[in-house]
C-alpha cells in the first residue's frame, strides 16, 4: 500500500512541519492502525513458526 492510501483509509495519519528547509514530513499509526498491531504481531509469530516447521521437513 502506498502512504496516501494507508492516510485515506485511516491507518496512518500524516503531519507536515513547514518550519523545516525542506520540509519535514512524518506519519504515525492512527488509533485505528494500531488496533492492528496485534494482528500483525500474531501473523509474524505465525509465519516464523511456520518456516520452522518447514525448514525441518
Amino acid at each position: 500500500m502506498q502512504l496516501k492510501q494507508l492516510e485515506h483509509d485511516q491507518i496512518i495519519c500524516k503531519e507536515v512541519d513547514r518550519t523545516y528547509v525542506p520540509i519535514k514530513t512524518s506519519y504515525h499509526l492512527s488509533p485505528l492502525g494500531q488496533s492492528l498491531v496485534p494482528l500483525i504481531r500474531a501473523m509474524d509469530t505465525w509465519s516464523r513458526d511456520y518456516l520452522q516447521i518447514v525448514a525441518n521437513n
